[in-house]
C-alpha cells in the first residue's frame, strides 16, 4: 500500500488503480464506439482519457452523510476489478500463473467473505490516490502513483524542492568542509599513549561473562536471516518453489521476507543489547546484585519474543489465527514493526528492563566527578534514547488511520534505528577508544556531542521524507526534503572518523589485540557514506522518491546501510566484547579475515550486479509507463530480470561464507581455546586462582 510493498508482488493501490482505469475505459470504448480502447485510434484515446481523468479525480465525498457517490459505469468497472482480487487470491485457476508470478501461494485468504471486504480496502487507497483533495489540483497522496491514464504526475512541488534539497545538501557538505579545515590540525594538548592495554586487566564480572549467550543468539539470528532472504530472493524467479520444491505452501514469500526484515532488526538489537549490558561494569568497575541474574532474565525473554512473534506471524499468515487475534498476537503487516501488539509491548517491556540493568551498574560512574564523567553520561542518554523511542511503535492502535500509522513507524524505522541507533554507536566508540587511552577524554566528548547534534539536525525532520505519499500535506514535503538532504552531511563527518579510526589502530603494538573490531568499525564508515548517504539520498529527493520508491532502488538503500553500518558495527562490537571477555586467547585471524572480505565483497556484489541494475531498469519503466508496470507481472518476469535476479548468487555465496565463517571464529573460541604464549593471567584469573587455592 501506498508504495511500501513486496516487490515481487504489484503495489496494491497502484495496481487497482490501472486496473480499474483499464476497465472503465474499455467499457466507454466498446459502448460508444464498438471496439476496445486498445483498438481506438490516438484522437478517440485522447478524448476517453480526458474523460477518464474528470470522472476519476473529481472528489465526490460528502462529509455529512461520510459516502463517497460513483458513476453507475465506474461501479461496473469497480466490481470487474473486485473479482480479479476475489480470484487471485483465491484458488482459482484462471489466476493460478499471476500468483506463481506474484511468488504468492495458492488460497492465500481462503474466505471469500473475506477477500471481497480486501477489495473494498484496495479500492480505498486507490481512490484516495486518484482524488483530488477540497479545492486542491493534487491527490491526498499528493498525486502519487505515476499514472498517466488518469493524469498522476509529480506535482510541481516535486520538482522545487528536489532542486533545494540538493542545494541544502551542496551547502552543508560545504559548511562541514569549512568546520574540518578551521579545526583540523589545531594543537592539542600532548596525549601519552599507555604502553599497555588498559582494559587486559579489566575484572570479567558474572554478568559480563553472562552477555555471552547474547553475542551466541547474535550469530543464530543473522545466520537464519541470511537463510531467509536467500529463500526471498529465490521466490522471484521461481514463484512458488524453491529449487523445485513446493516450499510456499509451509513459508510462503510474505511469511520469509518478514521474518527476514524483522531478523536484521532483532539481530542488531541484541548485539546493542549485548554491548550495553557488558560494558557498563566494565565502566564503573561496580556489579550489582542480582546484575547476573536479570542478564540471564533479559535473554530469556528475548527469546520468547523471537519464537513467539515469529509462531503469530506465521499462523497469521497462514490464516490459521483468526482476525481478532491478528492485531495482537499475529502479523500487523506493516515492514519492519510486523509483530503483533502483545509482543511488541513485551520488547518495549524488556528495552525498560535492559536500561535498568545498564543504568544501575554505571550509577557509580554517572556519580563520580571524572574526567569520563560526560561521555558516560552520553552513553547512558544513547541508551535511555533507544530503550524509549521504541515506545513510538505503541502510539497507534487497529483502526487508526494508515497516515497516523505511517508517521509512528517511521519513527520507529528511521529515527530508532537510523538515528539513535546512530547516536549510540558514535558514543559507544568514541568511548571505547577513551578507555583504550587513544583519544583523550575531553576531544571525544566533544566529537561525539558534535556528531549528536548533526545526526538529530537532519535526522528528526528527515523522517518526513518517508511520509510524502500517504496522506499529508505540501508542507511535510517541503521540511522532508529539506532537513533529509542534511541526513548525509554527518555521514560525511564520519568518513573522517575512520581515517582516524584507521591511524588508532596501528597507534601502538598492544592495538593489534582490537585490528578487527577496528577494521569493521572502518567499514561502517565506509557504508556510511556509500549505503546511507549516496544510496540513500538517491531515493530521498521527492522527485526521486516518487518513482523509485518500492522499487529495486529501495532495499539497494536498505541492505547497504541497515547492514552495512549496522550490521557491521554490530559484529565489531560483538567482537570488542569478546576481546575483554576471553582475553588471553589466540584469535584465528584466517577466519575473521575471511569474514571481514567476505561480507564487503558479498554486499558489493549484491548491490552493484542485481540491485541498482534491476531497480535502474525498473525506474525507467516507472517512468515511461507508470509505477504499476515497474511492478507488473509482465515487467518482472522479462528473463532480463530473471537474469538480473539470478546474478545475485555470487554476492549471497560470498557473503554467506563470511557469515559462516564467523560463527566458527565465535565456536571455536569455546571449542578449541588457544592460550596465548607465555601470557600472563589476568587479575581476574589470579582472583579466581586465589579463591580456588583457599576453597581446597
Amino acid at each position: 500500500m501506498y508504495r511500501h510493498g513486496g516487490y515481487v508482488a504489484p503495489d496494491w493501490s497502484a495496481d487497482w488503480l490501472h486496473r480499474e482505469s483499464i476497465a472503465l475505459l474499455d467499457l466507454w470504448a466498446r459502448r460508444d464506439f464498438g471496439q476496445g480502447y486498445d483498438n481506438l485510434g490516438p484522437e478517440q484515446q485522447a478524448g476517453l482519457q480526458r474523460r477518464l481523468q474528470t470522472e476519476m479525480r473529481t472528489n465526490s465525498y460528502d462529509p455529512q452523510t461520510e459516502a463517497i457517490t460513483v458513476s453507475d459505469d465506474r461501479a461496473a468497472a469497480i466490481n470487474t476489478v473486485a473479482g480479479h482480487y476475489v480470484s487471485l487470491f483465491g484458488n482459482d485457476p484462471a489466476t493460478a500463473e499471476l500468483r506463481e508470478n506474484y511468488a504468492m501461494k495458492n488460497n492465500t485468504v481462503p474466505d471469500e467473505a473475506y477477500r471481497t471486504a480486501m477489495t473494498r480496502f484496495f479500492w480505498w487507497t486507490a481512490w484516495a490516490a486518484t482524488t483530488e483533495r477540497p479545492e486542491r489540483e493534487t491527490t491526498y497522496t499528493n498525486n502519487w502513483p505515476s499514472e498517466p491514464l488518469v493524469g498522476n504526475r509529480p506535482p510541481s512541488t516535486t520538482f522545487i524542492w528536489s532542486a533545494f534539497s540538493v542545494t541544502f545538501l551542496l551547502a552543508g557538505i560545504a559548511l562541514l568542509g569549512w568546520h574540518h579545515a578551521m579545526t583540523h590540525g589545531r594543537r592539542e594538548t600532548p596525549h601519552d599513549l599507555p604502553a599497555s592495554d588498559p582494559l587486559r586487566d579489566v575484572v570479567v564480572t558474572p554478568s559480563m561473562r553472562a552477555t555471552a549467550k547474547y553475542f551466541w543468539v547474535v550469530l543464530a539470528l543473522f545466520l537464519v536471516q541470511i537463510f531467509l532472504g536467500a529463500m526471498t530472493a529465490h521466490y522471484q524467479v521461481e514463484g512458488q518453489l524453491v529449487y523445485g520444491y513446493e516450499a510456499a505452501e509451509i513459508l510462503p514469500y510474505s511469511i520469509t521476507r518478514t521474518w527476514h526484515t524483522q531478523l536484521a532488526v532483532l539481530w542488531i538489537a541484541t548485539a546493542w543489547l549485548g554491548t550495553g549490558l557488558y560494558m557498563a561494569p566494565a565502566i564503573s568497575g561496580y556489579e550489582p546484585r542480582f546484575q547476573a541474574f536479570g542478564v540471564n532474565i533479559l535473554w530469556a525473554c528475548l527469546l520468547i519474543i523471537v519464537i513467539g512473534s515469529f509462531a503469530g506471524q506465521w499462523l497469521a499468515v497462514m490464516q490459521k489465527l483468526g482476525l481478532e487475534r491478528n492485531f495482537w498476537f499475529g502479523h500487523q503487516g506493516f515492514e519492519y514493526v510486523d509483530m503483533g501488539r502483545f509482543w511488541q509491548w513485551f520488547l518495549f517491556i524488556g528495552l525498560m528492563i535492559w536500561l535498568v540493568l545498564v543504568g544501575r551498574a554505571l550509577w557509580p560512574a554517572l556519580r563520580t566527578n571524572s574526567e569520563s564523567k560526560h561521555i558516560t553520561m552520553l552513553f547512558f542518554l544513547s541508551t535511555v534514547a533507544i530503550g524509549l523511542f521504541y515506545g513510538a511503535a505503541l502510539l497507534w492502535n487497529e483502526h487508526s488511520a494508515l497516515s497516523m500509522i505511517e508517521y509512528w513507524r517511521w519513527w520507529v524505522v528511521h529515527l530508532w534505528v537510523e538515528g539513535f541507533f546512530e547516536v549510540f554507536a558514535t558514543a559507544v566508540i568514541a568511548f571505547l577508544f577513551t578507555r583504550l587511552g587513544l583519544i583523550p577524554i575531553p576531544t571525544a566528548t566533544v566529537a561525539v556531542l558534535f556528531a549528536t547534534i548533526i545526526f538529530m539536525a537532519g535526522g528528526v525532520l528527515g523522517t518526513l521524507h518517508h511520509l510524502y505519499f500517504v496522506g499529508t500535506s505540501i508542507s511535510v514535503l517541503a521540511l522532508g526534503a529539506s532537513f533529509s538532504a542534511l541526513e548525509v552531511v554527518p555521514l560525511a563527518y564520519i568518513g573522517y572518523e575512520g581515517y582516524a579510526h584507521w591511524k588508532l589502530s596501528s597507534a601502538t603494538p598492544w592495538m593489534q589485540r582490537y585490528k578487527w573490531p577496528v577494521r569493521f568499525f572502518l567499514a561502517v564508515s565506509f557504508w556510511n557514506l556509500v549505503g546511507a548517504g549516496l544510496f540513500g539520498f538517491l531515493i530521498n529527493p521527492p522527485l526521486s522518491l516518487y518513482y523509485m520508491q518500492g522499487l529495486n532502488l529501495t532495499p539497494l538503500h536498505g541492505h547497504t546501510a541497515l547492514f552495512g553500518v549496522y550490521g557491521m558495527l554490530g559484529v565489531g562490537l560483538v567482537l570488542f566484547c569478546l576481546r575483554g571477555m576471553l582475553p588471553n586467547l589466540v584469535w584465528d585471524e584466517r577466519a575473521l579475515r575471511i569474514s571481514f572480505w567476505c561480507f564487503n565483497i558479498g554486499l558489493a556484489l549484491m548491490a552493484l550486479l542485481t540491485l541498482l541494475p534491476l531497480g535502474t531498469i525498473q525506474l525507467i519503466a516507472a517512468i515511461d509507463k507508470g509505477y504499476w508496470y515497474a511492478r507488473s507481472a509482465e515487467f518482472m518476469q522479462q528473463p532480463l530480470v530473471d537474469l538480473l535476479v539470478w546474478m545475485r548468487v555470487p554476492g549471497d555465496v560470498v557473503f554467506s561464507i563470511g557469515a559462516l565463517a564467523l560463527a566458527w571464529f565465535v565456536a571455536s573460541l569455546w571449542l578449541r581455546p588457544r592460550r596465548e604464549p607465555d601470557a600472563l593471567p589476568t587479575a581476574h584469573e589470579e582472583k579466581t586462582e586465589t579463591h580456588a587455592a583457599r576453597s581446597n
